[in-house]
């Protein structure tokens, strides 16, 4: 597997981020028996990227915490048994690996987030992660029962690694 880490802002955190976004990522890949090695790009920026992204991408003027960008378009989410069928173009050539998708987090918004909520800056980043590999893996929290799958398996996610609230 390749996890690709870019750094666009100065990172604060006191904790080995790039230790817990791989242990994320392994977590969440392990929990949803994703059958592929792959690759995932981890982006690292201010609130100012991360407006513009949202604006662009979604047409919201704002800020968000974290953005998916999901290379694999699911029938069902989680169901990876049509994956070479659809999306041999999506394997890159030079490692075989699948193309699983970008994430793109708010740094910023990440140590807002975890004071909020009362919790550590790790926490927060991790569930960020695990909240954007659920989308990679095709999972939406729209409806409320799509909503309740995704809080059950990002907990699940999360207990696993002992990174609790």
């Amino acid at each position: 597997m390749t996890i690709t880490i870019e750094e666009e802002v100065q990172i604060p955190f006191s904790f080995d981020y790039k230790e817990t976004a791989n242990r994320v990522i392994n977590a969440a890949i392990d929990s949803e028996n994703f059958p592929y090695e792959s690759e995932i790009n981890l982006f690292l920026v201010d609130n100012e990227t991360i407006a513009e992204m949202n604006q662009n991408y979604r047409e919201i003027e704002r800020p968000t915490d974290v953005l998916s960008f999901p290379m694999i378009a699911y029938d069902t989410p989680g169901d990876f048994s049509k994956i070479e069928d659809s999306t041999e173009d999506n394997f890159n050539p030079d490692t075989g690996e699948l193309i699983l998708g970008d994430i793109v987090i708010s740094v910023p918004k990440v140590l807002e987030q975890a004071e909020e909520y009362g919790h550590s800056t790790e926490r927060e980043f991790a569930f960020l992660i695990t909240h954007s590999m659920l989308h990679l893996f095709g999972y939406d929290h729209m409806e409320p029962e799509e909503a309740a799958i995704m809080e059950h398996k990002q907990k699940a996610i999360l207990d696993s690694l002992q990174i609790t609230r």
